[in-house]
């Protein structure tokens, strides 16, 4: 049966939801004071480092999959950028797989291997419409850097795949920029981005879903992404 647009937005917002849910009850997102990268005092954290055993990482690599799937995103491979891209590509490769679509994957290393194989790249030969698995974007530092791996290997950079999109500006030599780097990847890069959820989505929660103690929160919240909000 055909689902229209609405019914797909509804069902978006579902899995977005059901997302920052787990996140929370994992302990990956959590709320208090924060110092980001950029210096600014977060009222929530968000550490995908946390989804540290088998259970939380096989469930993770579901909402990836099932975004990836509803997004009708069209790709040949998987790139997972070292460190924290390397689980995340496997395991999405490997739930991808489980759902009957079933894609080779490679990943990078920080420093070439000078023995063996040698060579700083494991897995598949990049090859195709490649797509980036990461866990957040903040500067699109590590974006940038997997997107000249993939070129260098003669490989096409295609799209990128994230857990959380924080719709907050970026940073440029330590200066406020006006778009967030998703938005920069998707308009100066032309890459298509894919991400579970986003901070509108986690105000959502918040509003429609948290409990007393969580909600409590959303003030904070709407207000940082007022200040920093893209």
């Amino acid at each position: 049966m055909a689902v229209d647009g609405k019914q797909q937005q509804q069902h978006d917002a579902r899995l977005a939801q059901d997302f920052v849910a787990f996140a929370i009850e994992a302990g990956v997102l959590r709320f208090g004071e924060f110092k980001t990268k950029a210096g600014r005092l977060s009222p929530y954290f968000f550490n995908a480092g946390l989804f540290n055993d088998g259970a939380r990482i096989a469930r993770l690599a579901e909402f990836y999959a099932a975004r990836l799937i509803d997004s009708g995103l069209e790709f040949d491979m998987i790139f997972g950028p070292a460190y924290k891209g390397i689980p995340l590509g496997a395991t999405v490769a490997a739930e991808l797989a489980r759902r009957g679509r079933n894609v080779p994957f490679a990943y990078n290393r920080k420093e070439a291997k000078d023995h063996g194989e040698g060579g700083s790249l494991v897995g598949a030969p990049l090859a195709g419409r490649v797509l980036i698995v990461d866990d957040v974007m903040s500067a699109g530092t590590a974006v940038r850097e997997s997107i000249a791996t993939i070129r260098a290997a003669g490989a096409t950079p295609h799209a990128v795949a994230i857990a959380l999109d924080r719709q907050e500006q970026a940073t440029e030599n330590g200066q406020d920029v006006p778009h967030s780097a998703v938005q920069y990847v998707r308009d100066q890069l032309g890459m298509a981005v894919v991400a579970i959820a986003s901070l509108s989505d986690l105000l959502a929660y918040l509003d429609e879903r948290a409990g007393e103690e969580l909600r409590a929160h959303r003030a904070s919240v709407q207000a940082y992404r007022e200040r920093y909000g893209a």
